[in-house]
């Protein structure tokens, strides 16, 4: 099931992307554009981690015949798929931070269709997604240490951003009152 929600988080993400850049080119096209391609490289990365995912399933399980490997080997060989995984997916949060901060940079510049301080809290977001990574990375210990506090900007960004356009949705203006997309 966990291959299955995190191909599923993948596809929804892509058309996620696809949706705001609808939405958002009118704001400026090329930064609009930039937010998908870091989406789709994000998608990208968390899709190729699952088949990591699913051979140390596979592996775990018997599936695989890995006996000439003996009981040690195998259990090594699962750990190693497993922990490919899961560096993996610090690899694809450069890119769940990264698109955070274009569409941060729409949201702030959309004229009115959402409010600024959000479009500000985005990009904190985004900056606070890299600066988790790159404290895992460099600094591990202080990574640990600091993870928990830095990831709340981004869950308050992530969050406030669906609650908007759930509840409140975008303001949007008549048609002739529209601002051309900035090429």
């Amino acid at each position: 099931m966990g291959v299955v929600a995190d191909l599923f988080n993948a596809t929804v993400w892509v058309f996620l992307g696809l949706t705001l850049y609808l939405l958002l080119k009118h704001v400026h096209k090329s930064v609009a554009r930039a937010m998908v391609v870091l989406v789709a490289i994000g998608a990208s990365i968390v899709c190729l981690n699952t088949v990591f995912e699913f051979e140390g399933l596979r592996t775990a399980t018997g599936a695989v015949n890995l006996a000439a490997l003996g009981t040690t080997g195998s259990n090594a060989l699962v750990l190693l798929l497993l922990d490919t995984q899961h560096y993996g997916i610090f690899i694809a949060q450069i890119f769940f931070g990264l698109w955070l901060v274009p569409l941060g940079y729409l949201a702030y510049k959309s004229a009115g269709w959402f409010p600024k301080w959000l479009g500000v809290l985005l990009v904190v977001g985004g900056v606070c997604y890299l600066v988790d990574l790159l404290a895992a990375f460099l600094v591990p210990d202080f990574g640990q240490n600091i993870h928990t506090f830095v990831v709340i900007p981004s869950a308050i960004a992530e969050i406030s951003m669906v609650l908007y356009l759930l509840v409140i949705g975008v303001r949007t203006v008549k048609p002739g009152e529209r601002i051309l997309a900035a090429e």
